[in-house]
């Protein structure tokens, strides 16, 4: 008999394609206008100067400088103060 057992189906081997999120220019690196400092999902680090937020929370520079990382206490919807990381474009 030269049959083959009938393969069954799987439920594991889907994987989906990585969205190569994360920082792309760390702090005190150039940057320049328009180039992408965080590409992320939601808003895990907040724009300050000379940055502005994409449609898809990309963080982007608007001005020539260098890139800097900072914590702020900022008051919640409820007024309880929270730590939140800010980046900075900062120019000469």
């Amino acid at each position: 008999m030269a049959h083959r057992k009938a393969g069954g189906s799987t439920r594991l081997g889907r994987d989906s394609i990585s969205k190569r999120l994360g920082v792309k220019i760390y702090g005190s690196e150039k940057a320049q206008v328009g180039s992408i400092i965080v590409r992320q999902r939601g808003t895990k680090i907040h724009p300050g100067e000379n940055v502005k937020l994409g449609e898809d929370d990309t963080i982007y520079s608007t001005a020539i400088g260098t890139v800097k990382f900072m914590d702020k206490k900022v008051r919640d919807f409820t007024g309880k103060l929270k730590k939140r990381k800010f980046v900075s474009v900062i120019t000469k």
